[in-house]
């Protein structure tokens, strides 16, 4: 009965121990984005994912004690992605806009974006109303189409708006002349033509400011609350800082 009773309680002990440990298990937080977005989302030479969002992220994860998977998405999909817990958040230069916020939980805003308008290098374009009767392209499913769309009397001037499944390809189309402008996150757009010396011009006007957010799931408000926390402490003790300086050789987070 001894021998029994033994079984029975070191069987007991061993499913409390598993259970003990299965509580402090590292969880996985996957993180979609788009894997075309230099500088906050993008793959390296060694076709690495990278960027400053890449390493917010995993700064921000580790302070949440929890794994981080990055996802590239189709980010016109952006929110069938979330809402179908394919991913636990969108986290790539995300705009937020009222539009959004219907069906996405942002953080806080951490940095501070235009809609900026981009031309080859020598174009004749040197304002907004210039683009009259041009053909305007932007990246598919991004706040650039929505800030070109609320300027409907620009937007009506044009010859064609077109849409491309990414910024670089919509870039790549203007320096071939088959665009005559691109609208681009001034983020992304900056740190692309900064790469190509004398190839483009960035125009003084622009289609609007905008915040960038952490974008999750309406009902992830526990999640949204521990990671908010973690963001306002990189920012107080420098962390994400020191990040922004490696990405735009300055502390532009917000």
């Amino acid at each position: 009965m001894r021998k029994v009773m033994s079984f029975i309680l070191i069987g007991l002990l061993a499913m409390t121990l598993l259970a003990g440990c299965g509580g402090t298990e590292k969880k996985k937080l996957v993180v979609g984005l788009d894997d075309n977005f230099p500088p906050m989302g993008f793959r390296d030479d060694k076709n690495t994912i990278v960027g400053f969002d890449v390493d917010m992220a995993k700064e921000a994860a580790k302070r949440l004690g929890m794994e981080v998977e990055f996802k590239p998405i189709d980010w016109n999909s952006k929110e069938a992605e979330l809402s179908s817990k394919r991913i636990d958040m969108l986290w790539n230069g995300l705009t937020i806009t009222e539009k959004r916020k219907q069906n996405i939980l942002f953080s806080s805003p951490y940095m501070e974006n235009r809609q900026i308008i981009i031309v080859a290098a020598g174009s004749a374009i040197k304002s907004k109303a210039d683009l009259a009767g041009k053909v305007v392209g932007a990246q598919d499913g991004s706040s650039s189409v929505e800030a070109v769309e609320k300027d409907a009397d620009t937007l009506k001037s044009f010859k064609e708006f077109k849409k491309f499944p990414d910024n670089v390809a919509a870039l790549m189309d203007l320096k071939t002349g088959r665009l005559d402008a691109v609208v681009v996150d001034e983020i992304v757009g900056r740190y692309y033509t900064s790469k190509k010396s004398g190839e483009y011009a960035i125009l003084t006007e622009h289609f609007g400011s905008e915040e960038y957010g952490v974008g999750l799931r309406k009902e992830d408000k526990e999640l949204q609350t521990k990671l908010q926390k973690a963001l306002d402490d990189m920012k107080k003790d420098g962390t994400s800082a020191n990040i922004s300086k490696k990405w735009f050789d300055a502390d532009i987070v917000k």
